[in-house]
């Protein structure tokens, strides 16, 4: 039996074993393309009678109702930051965001500063991952009154990644691969799988890419396919809104492999409660990054759930919001993907451990995962795990299948308090 211990929790083992012969997701749906369409052309035509209003010069509507760009908007799309902010707060970020979707080359803010209009013009940003023509930057520019006037004005000059005529055009592309997505997410789809779904879509059509154009936005995950955690982040939220279930854009830092940098993730409500979800932590070509990896993994990788529902004790374990974001407790780990599919343990008990890594053997699964609750279980089950355990679901393998060299590898990560074994058939 040859054992080898590869960088950062990742090894390989072989077992040669004299064998005796051995005897060996969808359904129909119901589409909601047509329901999405109908939505989105009620959001556009309000929205124009929105612009128009600006262009008239009447600013009654920046800031009213539920901080959505436009009124009558589905519940899903309740603007998260805007609902943090008191009544003259909500009517710059109002005319902010109306600004923006009017393509306002400068937006007129009396009586605001700099540091508040750079505040919320990146609460409108957070909470509108569809106004993808900008991505946040821009200038502002300030003047005092004179001849003894008391008061003073600014403009916010936002900075456009296209022409408003290409806006359009990009728009389109935006909308149909969108709609080509969600019709086939069913129509009495739950909270979770309504998530799931459009997780593994984003982790499974677009690849990371740190120098993917327009990665800060939408645009790049939809029709580039290349993106980054911005892009990641607000095409999930993008999504979800659509399905009417909550999703807002969470910005940080992160610790991975390669260091500590900027990130975005997500905040989303499943069921009524709150959880945290990052569809780039999921993604196997990022997690890569920086990597030494066995050869089996790196020709088929999987996509990682440990961010797909989770709560704050495994977020925060890697993750750290910026400190000017008011964010509710995300308390429960009822609805994360491990648990929900009986991949989770709080306690250690070797024969269960044992009996899930046979019953993938006798399905014929590439993999088990084992996902522990916390650092100490983790501890507690790891060395048995990776030697007595393995051992024994190998022998079982070769048993059933009548196999004379069982391979097997395995993959563990004590950041993630998470053990997934690979078996080999052949």
């Amino acid at each position: 039996m040859d054992r080898r211990k590869r960088k950062r929790g990742c090894g390989v083992l072989c077992l040669l074993l004299a064998a005796a012969a051995g005897a060996v997701l969808f359904g129909c749906r119901d589409s909601i393309a047509a329901l999405l369409r109908a939505q989105q052309e009620k959001i556009m035509e309000t929205a124009a009678l929105e612009d128009a209003s600006t262009e008239d010069g009447g600013q009654e509507q920046a800031g009213a109702g539920e901080g959505s760009a436009v009124s009558g908007e589905p519940s899903g799309t309740e603007k998260y930051y805007f609902q943090q902010l008191d009544e003259r707060e909500r009517e710059v970020y109002g005319k902010i965001r109306d600004g923006l979707l009017a393509f306002q080359e400068e937006i007129e803010l009396e009586d605001a500063s700099t540091e508040e209009i750079d505040r919320l013009y990146g609460l409108v940003m957070k909470d509108y991952p569809e106004i993808f023509w900008c991505d946040g930057a821009g200038s502002v520019v300030t003047s005092s009154a004179s001849f003894g006037l008391s008061g003073r004005s600014a403009a916010l000059r936002p900075e456009y990644n296209c022409s408003e005529e290409e806006k359009e055009e990009r728009r389109s592309r935006i909308e149909a691969e969108a709609d080509q997505c969600l019709s086939g997410i069913d129509s009495q789809a739950g909270d979770y799988d309504k998530i799931l779904y459009v997780y593994e879509y984003v982790i499974g059509g677009v690849e990371y890419d740190l120098s993917a154009p327009d990665n800060q936005n939408i645009y790049s995950v939809f029709v580039g396919r290349h993106s980054v955690c911005a892009g990641y982040a607000k095409a999930v939220q993008y999504l979800l809104e659509r399905l009417g279930v909550f999703c807002t854009y969470v910005s940080g830092t992160a610790v991975s492999r390669s260091g500590e940098g900027g990130h975005a993730w997500n905040l989303a409500r499943c069921e009524g409660q709150y959880c945290y979800v990052d569809a780039t932590w999921g993604d196997p070509v990022y997690l890569q990054e920086g990597r030494e990896e066995d050869q089996e993994a790196q020709e088929s990788p999987e996509i990682a759930y440990d961010y797909l529902c989770c709560d704050d004790t495994q977020l925060f374990r890697t993750h750290t919001p910026d400190s000017d974001q008011e964010l509710p407790a995300c308390s429960t780990m009822a609805y994360n993907y491990y648990v929900v599919n009986g991949m989770y343990y709080e306690t250690y008990d070797p024969e269960t451990i044992l009996q899930a890594m046979n019953r993938s053997i006798a399905a014929g699964e590439g993999m088990t995962v084992l996902k522990f609750s916390g650092p100490e279980v983790y501890r507690e089950a790891r060395e048995e795990v990776l030697t007595d355990l393995a051992d024994r679901a190998a022998r079982n393998l070769a048993h059933l299948y009548g196999i004379g060299t069982v391979r097997y590898s395995y993959r563990d990560d004590d950041s993630l308090d998470k053990i997934t074994m690979y078996w080999d058939y052949e």
